[in-house]
Order: C-alpha cells, then sequence, then structure tokens
C-alpha cells in the first residue's frame, strides 16, 4: 500500500512539474511575439515612398531596431524597458537621418500605432 500511495505522488508531482514547465514556455513564447517587430518591407516602401538608396537604409535600421527589441523581449523586466527605450531611440534618430519631412511623419505615425497596438 504504501507504494502505490509513493508511486501516485511521485506520478502527481511529475505531471505538475510538467505542466508549469509548459505554461511557463507558452507565456514566454507570447512575450517573444510581443517584442517581434518583424514588417513587410514592401508596404512599408511603398507607404513612405522610399526610393532605393533609402529602402535599403531603412531595411539596415530595421533590422537592427528588430534585433534590439527582440534583446529587450529576452531580458529581465528590469531591464526590458529601458531596452524598449534604447531601441526605439536610435530607431528615431536614424530614421530621422533617412527619411524626409513627410516619410519620417508617416513613419513615426505607423511605428506609434505598431508600438501601442503590441501594448509597449
Amino acid at each position: 500500500m504504501k507504494k502505490i500511495i509513493l508511486t501516485l505522488v511521485a506520478m502527481m508531482t511529475m505531471t505538475v512539474g510538467f505542466a508549469e514547465t509548459e505554461n511557463h514556455q507558452a507565456v514566454k513564447n507570447v512575450e517573444q511575439q510581443r517584442y517581434d517587430m518583424t514588417i513587410d518591407m514592401r508596404r512599408l516602401s511603398a507607404k513612405l515612398d522610399l526610393t532605393a538608396d533609402q529602402m535599403d537604409a531603412v531595411q539596415v535600421i530595421h533590422e537592427n531596431f528588430n534585433d534590439a527589441m527582440q534583446s529587450a523581449g529576452e531580458s529581465n523586466w528590469m531591464e526590458r524597458r529601458h531596452k524598449v527605450h534604447d531601441a526605439v531611440s536610435k530607431d528615431v534618430h536614424h530614421m530621422h537621418n533617412v527619411l524626409n519631412e513627410k516619410q519620417f511623419n508617416t513613419y513615426m505615425a505607423l511605428l506609434m500605432t505598431t508600438l501601442r497596438n503590441k501594448g509597449l
């Protein structure tokens, strides 16, 4: 009888441990998707009416921005807000150097809407 009870307790413990790990992984995946800033460059290029040179520069800037946001998503909650702020600030600064005023204003509207929709 004692072996049956110990076996049952061991099985329940392993089941609960597996469920917690699986739940934690699901939450982590959702959190990482929140910081994924991948965009369709063709649509952004059409919306901003970019030249070929601007499109190349914007693509490089955006890849760096996406990498910085992914890094922010993987960091602990205390550093996350600071890293997001730094990533957005650098992105805005670099985009301002590449885009003209009209393009930059449109880009800022798109960026702020995206960040607000993702809850950042």
